[in-house]
C-alpha cells in the first residue's frame, strides 16, 4: 500500500503500527518520527509559519474572509505518488490541509485513491481514529493493541490524580491574540485532577482576554501555541505585554507557568496525547510518583 498522509497526527499513527516504509507522501509539518523527515511533501502552506502569531493571525483570517485555502496541494507530485491510500482531516482548517484542499488535485488522478477523513475532537475519538487507520491499511489488530496500551495509561494517571482537590488551570493555544484550547485539552486537564477554567471539552479553542484569564485566576497557566515548540513559546510569551494584576496570579507567584511542546503533544491528535497527559499531570502534581517527560516544558519567570 502506498499512503500520503497530510496530517501530521496521521503520520504518527501510521508509523506506530508499523507502515513507516509506506509512506510516499506527507505534509510540511509532519516531523514525526525523525526518519520521515525525508518523505516528500505534498503541502504548500500559503501563511507564512515563520511569521509573527499576530501576524499569522490576521494572514489566516484574510484568506478564511475570502473563503480561500490556506493550504495547496501539489497536484503535480500527488500524480507521480500515485498514492492507494489518502489521509486527512476536516476538524481545523488552520491546522491541516482538508478535504476541499484536495479537490482539484485528485481530479487529475487515473485512479481515485481512497480518502480517509479525520476528525477527532476527543481522545475517545483519537483512538478511533487509530483504529479507522487500522482498517484502512489492514492493521486492525496492531491499531487494538495500541489503543489498549494508550487507554491503560489514562486509567492509570486518572486513578493517581483522582484527589478531591482540583487545581485551578489556564491552557492557552495562541497567544497573540490569545485563544484558550480546546477539543481534547480540557478533557486532559480533567484526567490529569484539575479544573480547565476557560476551554470547553469537545469544542474548538475561542479567543479570550486577558481579563478572562486574570478573572479564572490560575493556580496553573500552561502555554502551548499551535505548532510551537518549548522554546518557541517561552521566546513569544516574553515578548508579550502583560496587563496590570498579572504579578498577583496565583500561577505567576508561585512559578507555575509553563511553556510546552504543544507541536508535539497536545495540539495533534495521535498517540503522543498520552504523553501530554503524563506532562500536565506532572506539572499538576509534582509530588506524585508520576513519570516526567524531560525537556518538554519550561517553567517561565514572568
Amino acid at each position: 500500500m502506498r499512503i500520503c498522509s497530510l496530517l501530521p497526527s496521521a503520520t504518527e499513527i501510521v508509523c506506530a503500527l508499523g507502515l513507516e516504509d509506506s509512506l510516499v507522501g506527507i505534509s510540511h509539518e509532519c516531523d514525526y518520527p525523525a526518519g520521515v523527515r525525508r518523505k516528500p511533501s505534498l503541502i504548500r502552506p500559503r501563511v507564512d509559519p515563520d511569521s509573527p502569531p499576530a501576524v499569522i493571525d490576521s494572514q489566516v483570517r484574510e484568506l478564511m474572509s475570502r473563503g480561500e485555502s490556506l493550504y495547496s496541494v501539489d497536484a503535480e507530485l500527488l500524480f507521480r505518488l500515485a498514492p492507494d491510500l489518502i489521509i486527512t482531516q476536516d476538524l481545523c482548517h488552520v491546522c491541516a490541509a482538508s478535504p476541499d484542499d484536495l479537490a482539484t488535485a485528485l481530479a487529475r488522478q487515473p485512479a481515485a485513491p481512497r480518502v480517509l477523513t479525520l476528525s477527532a475532537d476527543s481522545l475517545q475519538q483519537v483512538w478511533n481514529d487509530v483504529r479507522a487507520v487500522g482498517d484502512a491499511t489492514g492493521r486492525r489488530s496492531q491499531a487494538e493493541e495500541l489503543v489498549r496500551g494508550l487507554e491503560a495509561r489514562v486509567v492509570r494517571l486518572a486513578q493517581l490524580c483522582g484527589g478531591a482537590t482540583k487545581p485551578r488551570v489556564v491552557c492557552l493555544e495562541w497567544l497573540s491574540p490569545l485563544y484558550c484550547a480546546g477539543h481534547w485539552v480540557p478533557e486532559m486537564v480533567a484526567l490529569a485532577g484539575g479544573e480547565d477554567m476557560l476551554g470547553r471539552a469537545g469544542q474548538p479553542s475561542f479567543r479570550v482576554t486577558w481579563d478572562q484569564v486574570l478573572h479564572a485566576q490560575p493556580e496553573i497557566l500552561v502555554l502551548m501555541p499551535c505548532g510551537y515548540g518549548p522554546r518557541k513559546a517561552a521566546e513569544e510569551f516574553k515578548s508579550l505585554w502583560l496587563p496590570p494584576g498579572w504579578e498577583e496570579l496565583p500561577a505567576v507567584r508561585d512559578g507555575r507557568v509553563f511553556a510546552v511542546d504543544a507541536n508535539g503533544y497536545f495540539s495533534r491528535p495521535g498517540p503522543r496525547l498520552v504523553e501530554g497527559l503524563e506532562l500536565l499531570a506532572h506539572l499538576l502534581w509534582p509530588s506524585l510518583p508520576l513519570a516526567a517527560p524531560e525537556g518538554l516544558s519550561l517553567p517561565l519567570v514572568a
